[in-house]
Parts: C-alpha cells; sequence; structure tokens
C-alpha cells in the first residue's frame, strides 16, 4: 500500500500547524456548522455527490484522481489547539461550546468512490459521502480541491498519451505548476494516465515515480565551448547521457558535438542515450538530426522534445513526420493550459429523517444545473457480446431490478423518447466502500497498479470514445425510477 509521507505543506500527514489541513476549507462550510450547532441539527443525516457537469478540453471522457489524497485527508481530520485558537478569534465569535464540539470532532461518516484511474463521465456520482451534516459539510472543499485538480491533470496526460503512441513522455512541470503541492499531485496523477517518469524528485520520493533529467542551458553557457560542455557532462554522468543541443545552433554545432561527445563514450564503453531539442522547428530539426545521428552509426541514441508541448502539437509533429522518440511535456499539462479547472460540484441529493431517506432536489434557471435527487448508485453496462462498456446507468439505492441482471430502459435524459432496452449485460458497480462508519476498508492499490487499471480501462471503450478529435458521446443514462423522482420533485416544487 503506498503510503504518503509528512512533508510540511505537502501532504495531509500530521495533525499540526500547517501540516493540519482540517481548515482547508471555505469559511461557509464553519459557518453553516456553527449554524447547525445552534439549531440542534448537527447530528442530521444527510448525502452528499460530487460530480462535474462537463468533460474537460472537450475530451470524450475523464480520468479520476485525487482518492488517496481525500483518503489521507479524511484519515487526519481533527481540529488541534492552533486550529481552535485561530478559529476562536474569527469575527462570528463562535461559541465556546462549538469549539469544544470541534476540539473532539472525528469523522465517523461513510465515503463512497470509484477507483483512480477510472474512466469518469459527465452528471454522474464519482464521490458519494453519507454521514451527519456536519461532517459531510466540512469535507467539501478539500474533497473538491483534491478531485478536480488530479482529475483534471489525469485526463490531460491521458489525451497526450492517446496521441502519443508507444512514445515515452516525461512529466516536466514542476517550474510552472501552481506551488510545491500542485507540481508533486500533478506528476502523480500524469504518472496514473500513462506518463513514463517526471522531473520532479519531490513527486519521485514520495510516490515511487521514476525520474528523469538532462541538463539546462546554463551548463553550456558556463563553460568555454558547448564541446567542452558536453565532454565535461558525459565525464560526470557517462551512463545514458542525453545532451541539450540548442544551446547555439542546432545543426551546426549542438548535434556535431553531441556526436564528437559519442565518440568519447565510445572509448570507454558507454553509449550516447539521445540529444534534446527544446526550440525551433521541431519537426524539422528532428529529422534533420535523426539522419546525422544515423549517418554516425548512432541510430540508438534518442531523440527527446521539450518546448511547451501539448497534445495537439504532439499530433501535429507527428503528423509532420518528426523523428522524436520521447516527449517532455511541463507547462500545457501541469497547468492543464486550455482549461484550469474541471468543475466539479458536491450537492445535497438526500436528507435523513427518522431513518428514511428524504431526496431533494436543487433546481436552476440553468436545466445543466438541475440536480439528480436521491442517493444512487452507478453502475457500468458491460456488453457480454462485445465485452465494451455500453453506458453508465444510475439508479436509486435501494433498485433491484439491475442487480438482478432484469432488462433495463436505457434512454436519453433530455430527449427520454430516445431510448432502447438492453438485457445481455454485467452490471459493474463503480463506487465501492473507501471508508464505513469512519473507518477506512479499502485498501489503497500501489500506484503501480492504479496506472496498470487504468490502461486495462481503456481497453474497454470503443476507440469513438476514446479519440482526440470530435469523440463519440458516451451515454450515461437514469433509471426509470430515478428519472421519475427527479420529474415528480421539479413539478412539486414548481406548484
Amino acid at each position: 500500500m503506498l503510503r504518503v509521507r509528512s512533508t510540511r505543506g505537502v501532504c495531509a500527514g500530521a495533525v499540526d500547524g500547517a501540516n493540519n489541513l482540517t481548515l482547508h476549507t471555505d469559511k461557509y462550510q464553519i459557518n453553516m456548522m456553527y449554524a447547525h450547532w445552534i439549531n440542534g441539527t448537527d447530528g442530521e443525516g444527510a448525502v452528499f455527490e460530487a460530480f462535474f457537469r462537463k468533460l474537460p478540453f472537450g475530451n470524450g471522457y475523464a480520468v479520476f484522481a485525487g482518492l488517496e489524497r481525500i483518503v489521507e485527508f479524511i484519515r487526519h481530520l481533527k481540529f488541534g489547539e492552533e486550529e481552535l485558537a485561530y478559529l476562536a478569534k474569527q469575527e462570528e465569535n463562535y461559541d465556546p461550546g462549538f469549539l469544544e464540539r470541534l476540539r473532539q470532532f472525528r469523522f465517523k461518516g461513510t465515503v463512497h468512490a470509484v477507483e483512480e484511474g477510472s474512466l469518469v463521465f459527465p452528471n454522474e456520482p464519482i464521490v458519494r459521502v453519507e454521514g451527519t451534516i456536519f461532517e459531510t459539510q466540512l469535507v467539501e472543499t478539500a474533497l473538491l480541491n483534491f478531485m478536480n485538480y488530479q482529475t483534471l491533470i489525469a485526463t490531460k496526460a491521458s489525451r497526450i498519451k492517446q496521441v502519443a503512441a508507444g512514445d515515452i513522455l516525461l512529466e516536466f512541470g514542476t517550474r510552472r505548476a501552481q506551488e510545491a503541492d500542485a507540481a508533486v499531485w500533478g506528476a502523480r496523477a500524469a504518472y496514473i494516465a500513462g506518463f513514463h517518469a517526471t522531473s520532479n524528485m519531490h513527486a519521485g520520493m514520495m510516490f515511487g515515480i521514476p525520474t528523469k533529467g538532462t541538463h539546462a542551458h546554463s551548463w553550456v553557457q558556463g563553460h568555454e565551448s558547448e564541446e567542452e560542455a558536453f565532454l565535461a557532462y558525459a565525464k560526470a554522468l557517462p551512463e545514458g547521457v542525453t545532451l541539450l543541443v540548442d544551446t547555439y545552433d542546432t545543426l551546426r554545432s549542438g548535434v556535431p558535438n553531441a556526436i564528437k561527445t559519442a565518440r568519447y563514450l565510445e572509448s570507454i564503453g558507454k553509449r550516447l542515450g539521445g540529444i534534446r531539442l527544446d526550440s525551433g522547428d521541431l519537426a524539422y530539426l528532428s529529422k534533420e538530426a535523426r539522419k546525422m545521428l544515423d549517418a554516425a552509426g548512432l541510430q540508438d541514441a534518442k531523440i527527446v522534445a521539450s518546448n511547451d508541448l501539448d497534445e495537439t502539437l504532439i499530433f501535429n509533429l507527428k503528423a509532420q513526420g518528426a523523428k522524436i522518440d520521447t516527449w517532455g511535456v511541463g507547462t500545457q499539462l501541469i497547468t492543464a493550459a486550455d482549461q484550469p479547472s474541471l468543475g466539479g460540484v458536491y450537492k445535497l441529493t438526500a436528507r435523513k429523517r427518522d431513518g428514511q431517506y428524504i431526496p431533494v432536489i436543487k433546481i436552476s434557471g440553468n436545466p445543466e444545473k438541475v440536480s439528480a435527487p436521491g442517493k444512487k448508485n452507478v453502475y457500468r453496462i458491460m456488453n457480454k457480446s462485445t465485452g465494451l462498456a455500453e453506458a453508465d446507468y444510475m439508479t436509486l439505492h435501494d433498485e433491484t431490478a439491475i442487480l438482478n441482471g432484469e432488462r433495463i430502459k436505457l434512454f436519453d435524459p433530455v430527449h427520454p423518447y430516445i431510448h432502447r432496452f438492453i438485457s445481455s449485460y454485467e452490471a459493474v458497480p463503480m463506487l465501492k466502500p473507501i471508508v464505513v462508519d469512519g473507518e477506512i476498508v479499502y485498501k489503497l492499490p500501489q500506484l503501480e497498479e492504479i496506472r496498470s487499471f487504468h490502461e486495462h480501462q481503456l481497453s474497454l471503450f470503443r476507440p469513438e470514445i476514446l479519440r482526440k478529435l470530435n469523440p463519440d458521446l458516451y451515454p450515461v443514462h437514469l433509471s426509470e425510477q430515478a428519472w421519475q423522482l427527479k420529474t415528480d420533485l421539479i413539478k412539486a416544487h414548481q406548484q
């Protein structure tokens, strides 16, 4: 089981000072908790579901990531003395009894979630939190923060992986990431989705991700000549040397000097690992450099490319016949530059009264923001004939027809007249128990297992769903009972 080491300001490890993420929340959560406590409703039951409404990047799917950090956050939820002292200074002037209530707080709720690396789709619960309103309200902000960012980066990385085919992918984004947390957890999310290594040593140490690196332009600038710089570097680190060849002139000096260095390496029984291109016309330069390396008998030397790459640039470079073996992707990946937020939400779907769940709904002037009420389960409908995912299907938590393999109706919730029936299927539950009554019951898998799981997930979907351009729409359906409940509640609130 992968355990995240406690590193100040990065991991939710210890429970003191900056390491304690309990107050990693919006103030209105604390104020609502206080209002519930004042009104004596803090022990009432509630069900919240976290989901997103729209796929990022125009993609056909998203890749769920962030569960491990959510689990570690819940594991260490505790109001320490520093947190309580800080709350005591707030303008709301919280009653001392409330602060004492927080001092005794421990999360005793239940969490179900999709497994990391799963392909997920709009409007279906990715995480479901059940417990008292006091505790379910507290975890909202952090849960969304972890889920939204890591899912976004994993999805971006998966898009890049799809266009890079069998090439090597390196995550190079640390210096452009939005602070340390984004760099290390973004590197982890990218690795889940198929990247092969990261430049971030901290992420490598924390998660066991392979680390890779070459050298900077400053190394070349700091020597009397490029040839001297390359030779000095090769003497210091002779194993798998990769040389950055564009400091001065890629084809007139960089590659020729790399070839001279390769000759030195051969003299001591080593081989040049490769060269790196970081500027210029990468398609042209890579093709010319490949010719030069091959002519020098260095067919095994790899060409690494970087310079603000993303899935579109990689796709176009490959279409132009670029001779690039390894892609170093940084800014565009770690910041998800073309869509820097996922927009996941956390909505109350049911309240518990007298031991029974009462479904609740949020109605909006924007139809896409009308929530699906009730505590729900999500199933992936696997077609027994093809072995592929047919649709995702949301039911109310107490429905049994799908568990019995009965014929079900799949219909578009926006245009319900568009429908079909399916009877030869396997219903795979998507929401797994993670925390039950405050106890963590889910064994966090090793990162390599999550990575392999994601790769297998991709094989369960039609290529049309996975393609980069104009992906086909994967259907997400409500059961007839869930759809009818939503319709009834909309009518009830509009009378």
